[in-house]
């Protein structure tokens, strides 16, 4: 049995501050002790007490000047999109077609797959993210690599091969059979084994056929325990067109739910434009969405009405999204800076109990993984990021003028970012440390990752 233990001051969430006021949704301790076995948090309590208890020769990592906080969550990124993070100056459906689709037909080349998702795993950890949900491309061969890439970090991600079989590049096409068989070998190949988890993965309604949507509906019946990804309502070009293709669906979001694409474990991007009964249909379905504030403000795509989400008497599972590469950061430090203006902008205030909270209870409910991830709690796996409070100059003097969490929260998902993340810890390894001479490693590994 391998043991250790990490102090420092830290904080979770074991409520919704949408729905509960913010003191009892959050646990918060000024000097805590965790203690970690075989990946997992074993107990965390005040240090006074958990240094009386902790059994001997087990190694103590101190961090002072630090909040230790669950690793956050993506619930919504595209990695072969990394290569085109910045890209200038179009809406969604011209900026897909002038650059999107582009640099997804590199992914027909393995090594150039393997390359990225290297990147892009680094990038995560780097902003301290742990757990993602991911689209790689057509390519059944991009999902390979990224499942190889994170099953070297031992993180938990959730990921799947695009499904497009029209309205894209001839070289993006596959066929409702083909994409059928193709995903059902990535599922016996990839979910459940270690923390991989698949995910049915249409691109978005204009780009699968009725066929194509009805066969991943198919597919996700067939396999209990699987995800389902795809847009909705993310820009008023999207939605009219999806009206022409689908005359006879109420809605947008009917195209999903007729095609049985709508419950549990199902993540639904943007949904930036939606009406009440859409609300309500992902309240009674179950199904969540992702809230990708940079990418919505960077393409003009429109605010993300998250008071009309989280409704008290329906409340939808919300998690926070970067959508690289249209976001603009794999910081969701970043991201909740960018969706607290959105929310002003809406008329309305994110606290900063709420935005920490999307980011990482609020991420593993959306993704029905909150028992196991999200939270700093005794049997959870042990995934979680060291804050530096004293990361920049500016955070430093600022931040030694907070008069509570809240107001140091609010602190750091405002000035914070990437360079905020001193460590991150991937089942009880720190696979990432800013200030480390070789920055990543692999668990167990003793060489550079």
């Amino acid at each position: 049995m391998t043991q250790r233990a990490i102090r420092a001051p830290a904080m979770t969430f074991h409520g919704d501050p949408f729905l509960v006021p913010a003191g009892e949704a959050l646990r918060h301790w000024p000097d805590a002790l965790m203690r970690i076995e075989d990946g997992r948090i074993a107990s965390i309590e005040d240090a006074e007490e958990g240094l009386k208890r902790l059994p001997a020769g087990v190694p103590v990592t101190h961090y002072e000047d630090a909040l230790i906080c669950p690793g956050f969550i993506d619930a919504h990124v595209h990695y072969p999109q990394t290569q085109m993070i910045g890209a200038f100056g179009a809406e969604l459906l011209e900026w897909l077609e002038r650059y999107t689709f582009v640099a997804e037909q590199d992914f027909a080349d393995a090594g150039h797959a393997r390359d990225v998702a290297a990147r892009f795993l680094r990038e995560l950890l780097r902003a301290g993210t742990t757990t993602a949900s991911v689209y790689c491309t057509v390519h059944p061969q991009s999902v390979d690599a990224l499942f190889e890439e994170s099953e070297r970090f031992n993180t938990r991600m959730i990921a799947g091969k695009v499904l497009m079989d029209r309205n894209a590049p001839n070289a993006l096409l596959d066929t409702a059979e083909r994409g059928y068989a193709e995903s059902k070998a990535l599922i016996g190949k990839w979910h459940g084994r270690g923390r991989q988890l698949y995910c049915i993965t249409p691109r978005f309604a204009p780009s699968s056929s009725e066929e194509q949507l009805q066969a991943a509906g198919k597919l996700w019946r067939e396999h209990p325990g699987t995800y389902m990804q795809t847009h909705l309502c993310e820009n008023q070009g999207e939605i009219e067109w999806v009206r022409q293709l689908f005359p006879e669906r109420s809605s947008y979001l009917d195209v999903y739910d007729h095609a049985g694409l709508t419950g549990p474990r199902a993540i639904f991007g943007h949904a930036v434009h939606m009406d009440e009964e859409d609300f309500a249909c992902c309240h009674r379905t179950g199904s969540a969405l992702a809230h990708c504030p940079t990418s919505n403000l960077f393409l003009g795509s429109g605010l993300f009405r998250m008071v009309d989400a989280k409704r008290i008497e329906r409340p939808v599972r919300v998690g926070l999204g970067t959508d690289i590469g249209a976001g603009t950061s794999f910081s969701q430090l970043q991201s909740l800076g960018e969706a607290y203006k959105v929310a002003k902008l809406g008329g309305h205030a994110l606290t900063p109990e709420q935005g920490f909270y999307l980011a990482t209870r609020g991420g593993a409910e959306a993704l029905r993984l909150d028992d196991r991830i999200g939270s700093l709690a005794p049997g959870f796996e042990a995934d979680f990021v060291v804050l530096d409070l004293k990361a920049t100059p500016l955070l430093d003097f600022r931040l030694s003028h907070a008069r509570d969490l809240a107001e140091t929260l609010f602190v750091l998902m405002t000035l914070g970012d990437d360079r905020a993340i001193r460590a991150t810890y991937v089942a009880g390894e720190c696979v990432y440390e800013r200030d480390r001479p070789e920055s990543f490693l692999y668990p167990g590994a003793a060489s550079s990752a």
